[in-house]
């Protein structure tokens, strides 16, 4: 039996349309949520191996926005791009050139989640217009460094097994439901039975979801090559940052430090969570979002 979801009542409560859209050869899947005509359009970039359902708890708690929400290029439904690399700076082009195929070039306010928050900044750092960057669990330092720096590494070693191995194996390693599992087992902090339960539903429903191993391996080394921190003197428009107090992947020491690198930052911590605020504490991030943008 399908664990139900939390915000499920609040989510259809919203208006949602879906289309394709074409960008840099990809058939990008664009989920649009909100009323159409609404006075502030933020587009969300969702977290690595995910697609864009990992935001919709967040999106459910702000009815009064047009929220577009794609899946990356090679994850969910959208296609790979056919001739360029799956790395930062063909995530950044892709999102100018998603903004501009919209016709919202220099309006949407731009929200990332993790790996998103890398694929923001960096677009954004190059040069493309927005009114204010939204943050959410940003990576904010080098993935070796600190305290999970080991398991950065078992992860490196993970994904080259996945690459050398023959490619039925390898898809299949890369797939691995065990692997999957232990990942969303570390990254939970919730005591709620219920709410655990769901969110391992959500990763084994989702995180599987990318076209091929060649795509996959590109946009990990991207995710573990670089992190927010590379760019933020070049994010110049009005920024905000969500982080965890326990938060593993970027201590939130690190993310204080964050913060003083941006020429114009705030920072709101939500306490007793970790990675997966999108997840656990939604209502809290939909709250410092909407003040952000009041």
């Amino acid at each position: 039996m399908s664990t139900p979801a939390p915000h499920a009542a609040l989510l259809a409560a919203v208006p949602r349309r879906e289309r394709v859209v074409e960008v840099l050869g990809s058939r990008t899947r664009l989920v649009e949520y909100g009323p159409s005509d609404a006075a502030t359009t933020v587009l969300v970039v969702h977290g690595f191996r995910g697609d864009h359902h990992g935001l919709e708890p967040v999106v459910a708690r702000l009815p009064h926005l047009r929220i577009l929400a794609p899946d990356l290029p090679g994850f969910g439904a959208s296609t790979p791009f056919p001739d360029r690399p799956h790395d930062i700076d063909g995530y950044a082009a892709w999102l100018n050139a998603l903004v501009a195929a919209e016709g919202l070039t220099g309006e949407a306010v731009l929200l990332g989640h993790s790996f998103g928050t890398i694929v923001v900044s960096a677009a954004v750092a190059l040069g493309m217009p927005t009114p204010s960057v939204i943050l959410v669990n940003p990576i904010g330092a080098p993935a070796l460094s600190g305290p999970r720096g080991v398991l950065t590494r078992a992860a490196i070693g993970f994904y080259r097994l996945g690459a050398a191995l023959p490619e039925r194996a390898g898809f299949a390693v890369l797939r691995s439901r065990v692997v999957t599992r232990v990942m969303s087992v570390s990254m939970a902090k919730t005591g709620d039975k219920d709410l655990r339960r769901w969110i391992h539903a959500e990763h084994d429903r989702y995180f599987s979801g990318f076209a091929n191993r060649d795509m996959l391996l590109e946009a990990f080394r991207a995710s573990v090559s670089h992190d927010v921190s590379e760019y933020a003197e070049r994010v110049t428009p009005r920024t905000l940052l969500v982080a965890a107090t326990l938060d593993d992947i970027t201590p939130i020491e690190a993310q204080r430090r964050l913060v003083t690198l941006f020429p114009d930052a705030r920072l709101v911590e939500i306490a007793d969570v970790g990675h997966l605020i999108h997840y656990e504490k939604p209502a809290e991030a939909a709250e410092a979002i909407a003040e952000f943008l009041a």
